[in-house]
Order: structure tokens, then sequence, then C-alpha cells
């Protein structure tokens, strides 16, 4: 599996987010919803990378696995988190990134299969 640029991008701008944060400069609309926008693109890549590259499974994330995926991390980040410390906030448009996030990975990964060769989750012969 090779790691596409957009992961190193979204990496790279995760952490110059973070070192932003850590100088107090602070860009309203990127620190506070670019990085929930990449979470579910992260989280899904690195568990694909971990069942097809390190236990060696050919799989492939489907729709459920999105939407499952969007709702866990929603509720863990959003609902549970918040009520156990303060250093976490609930936003709607937390939830609405995640989602879009999501949303155009599944999009994006979807395209890239079919120009790939794999149709659900199978190669075509």
């Amino acid at each position: 599996m090779k790691i596409p640029y957009f992961l190193f991008g979204g990496l790279a701008i995760w952490f110059g987010i973070f070192i932003l944060r850590k100088n107090n400069i602070i860009i309203p609309l990127i620190n506070d919803y670019f990085t929930d926008f990449i979470t579910i693109p992260l989280y899904s890549y690195v568990i694909k990378y971990i069942m097809n590259d390190i236990l060696s499974h050919h799989w492939k994330p489907d729709l459920q696995f999105y939407i499952s995926s969007f709702i866990y991390i929603s509720l863990l980040f959003e609902l549970i988190c918040p009520m156990i410390s303060p250093r976490f906030t609930s936003d709607i448009f937390d939830v609405l990134a995640y989602f879009l996030g999501g949303f155009f990975y599944y999009l994006f990964e979807k395209s890239r299969m079919k120009f790939s060769g794999f149709k659900n989750n199978h190669i075509i012969n």
C-alpha cells in the first residue's frame, strides 16, 4: 500500500496547526475544523494500513465502515470526552466536519478502487 500524498499533506498541516497552537497563533477556520475534517480519512487510512499491510488481509473499507467511524469519533470527541474533561468542547460543526471528511474520503476511495480494477472489494478479471 502506497502512502498517498494527501496523507502526508494532512499530517504536515495537522503538525503545522499543532505548532501554531503551541505558539498561540490561531487561524479560526483551519484551527477549529480542518483537523476534524481530516480525522476520519486519517483514521480510516491507518486502519486500512493495519489490516492490509500488517495483518495481510485484503480489506477495503465500505460505506458501513465510514458511517460507523463517523458515529464512533463523533460520540467519543463531541459527547463523551467533553463530559470527562473541560479540555474538550462539543460543537455540532465538528460533527459536520467529521461527516464531510469521511464522506469525501469514501468517495475518493470508491473512485480510486474503480480506476484501479477493484469493484465491490474484489479484483475484476
